[in-house]
């Protein structure tokens, strides 16, 4: 079954019914999110200040040495590499690819 959509000529009370309906309904759907957004924080920051507090710290001492044992652990992976820039001086400073005559349009004459 083939669907066909039929062009209706509406006048402008159609037009602006339709434009105040879709206004509506992306005000109406922004004040949702902003609503459930909300309450995602609500029961975020209840869940946080309901966890008793000797599971949520961490010793600084801790956090030190896991972030100790993972640089040695990451700079391991890696192959070693020198780490010197060497730049090489050029024996010939002109060339076409340097060149910025050569990307220029000429103008046209003017008669």
């Amino acid at each position: 079954m083939i669907t066909t959509l039929i062009a209706t000529a509406w006048g402008w009370s159609e037009i602006l019914w339709v434009a105040l309906i879709g206004f509506c309904l992306v005000v109406l759907m922004l004040v949702l999110l902003v609503g459930v957004m909300k309450l995602f924080g609500m029961f975020f920051t209840y869940r946080r200040a309901n966890t008793p507090a000797a599971v949520a710290e961490v010793e600084d001492e801790v956090i030190a040495a896991i972030a100790t044992a993972l640089k040695i652990y990451r700079g391991a992976l890696h192959d070693k590499e020198s780490e010197v820039l060497t730049i090489l001086g050029i024996k010939r400073a002109y060339s076409p690819w340097n060149s910025k005559i050569h990307g220029l349009t000429q103008l046209p004459d003017r008669k």
